[in-house]
């Protein structure tokens, strides 16, 4: 009865949503398709708005649409209203008769408390230990109770970014049979370093490092290293890229110990006067990365910078990562208050964000079979900085 897809997100003008719908060629204006109505109570209700005269289509607003719910952490609304939001969104569309729903939540909730306390719940890739059931003892599997709530709503896809865990990522393909996109950054990432001339490093014998700061992230970054291999094969002087694959002892939950990993093919001998790339999917604290790069810093490294998928702009986080052994950061808007200045805090002098929507909206239109709007063209990010970033200077 509409257009075939129709975009909508549970916060009123959350910019996320509003930049996917225009980058999907959506004309619409997300407050116009759907209210976000709370009443006196607290209670959340969701209505998409309908012709108030059509008195023959009752129940039947979305006949033939797939909706996309766009959800992120966005305003004043914890992620556990933000859930809740979701299940009442996807719930409407369906009892008013959308032919899917879609969920794109960029960084998945409940995704830390990816298994239970028992050998059931959850799958991973190594053998679980006492102490790894006993750290969940008492909690609940909270990411299959996520999927489940989801599915039990009416959504039929989800589609996130770079999520890290393994027994999410198999339950949610499962769960959803296939319908899972955990959308990986390596190819943005690669494009922004070579466009930025961020790899061409002025020791050219030395060349660069990209660096994993533990196992988790080696995937990763050699995902990263093939990529960049690949992109600049037909460059005439194409950039020479290491790779330092770091491994990390916890003391502590805010106590560890970062050293090079044996099977490493750089080890820090090889990192004096490279220029050094540090990548994970998220940080929470920034006490793994700070070690990690003050001793590329101590080994000779001529400049560090970290590269991060999930930004967390907690107060602890700033104060960190504010160290002088991090030269510049780069990351993503999946968490979109760190576009905020004031959430950026003393980083916004070396902070520097790739803002994802045009690249979720090409990825949405593949996966429904639709063509996007006619301003989702490459480079599928744009960059967001701080006047006060050397690299906004220097385009100046």
């Amino acid at each position: 009865m509409g257009d075939p897809v129709m975009v909508v997100s549970t916060v009123s003008d959350d910019p996320f949503g509003i930049d996917v719908a225009h980058f999907m060629g959506q004309t619409a204006e997300v407050p116009d398709l759907i209210g976000l109505k709370v009443f006196a109570n607290t209670e959340f209700c969701p209505r998409f708005i309908s012709d108030e005269r059509d008195v023959e289509n009752i129940g039947q607003r979305l006949t033939g649409q797939a909706v996309v719910i766009v959800s992120t952490c966005c305003g004043q609304n914890t992620r556990n209203c933000l859930a809740m939001r979701n299940c009442l969104v996807a719930r409407a569309a369906k009892d008013n008769g959308a032919a899917s729903v879609w969920l794109v939540e960029p960084d998945l909730f409940y995704s830390a408390q990816d298994r239970g306390p028992r050998p059931d719940q959850g799958h991973v890739d190594f053998e679980r230990t006492v102490e790894d059931y006993k750290k969940f003892d008492g909690q609940a599997f909270s990411a299959r109770l996520y999927a489940e709530l989801l599915r039990t709503s009416g959504v039929d896809g989800v589609i996130t970014v770079h999520n890290h865990s393994l027994s999410v990522q198999r339950l949610y393909s499962q769960l959803f049979e296939g319908r899972f996109h955990n959308l990986s950054p390596a190819g943005l990432f690669c494009n922004y370093l070579l466009r930025q001339n961020v790899l061409q490093s002025v020791g050219r014998a030395s060349g660069v490092a990209l660096c994993a700061p533990d196992g988790g992230a080696a995937g990763f970054v050699r995902t990263i290293h093939e990529a960049i291999r690949n992109a600049s094969a037909g460059l005439l002087l194409p950039p020479a890229v290491g790779l330092l694959l770091m491994a990390k002892d916890r003391k502590g939950e805010r106590n560890v110990h970062v050293h090079p990993s044996p099977d490493s093919p750089l080890q820090m001998g090889d990192i004096e006067n490279r220029d050094v790339i540090v990548f994970d999917d998220m940080v929470r604290t920034g006490h793994t990365i700070v070690e990690c790069c003050r001793l590329l810093k101590e080994a000779g490294a001529r400049t560090v910078t970290f590269v991060v998928t999930h930004f967390n702009s907690s107060e602890e986080v700033k104060a960190n990562l504010n160290s002088p052994a991090i030269d510049e950061i780069v990351t993503t808007n999946t968490l979109p208050s760190v576009l905020n200045r004031d959430m950026q805090g003393r980083l916004r002098k070396k902070m520097l964000v790739l803002k994802i929507e045009k690249w979720i909206a090409r990825d949405l239109a593949e996966t429904l079979g639709v063509s996007p709007g006619p301003h989702c063209v490459p480079p599928y990010y744009t960059i967001d900085m701080s006047s006060k970033n050397p690299r906004a200077q220097q385009a100046l």
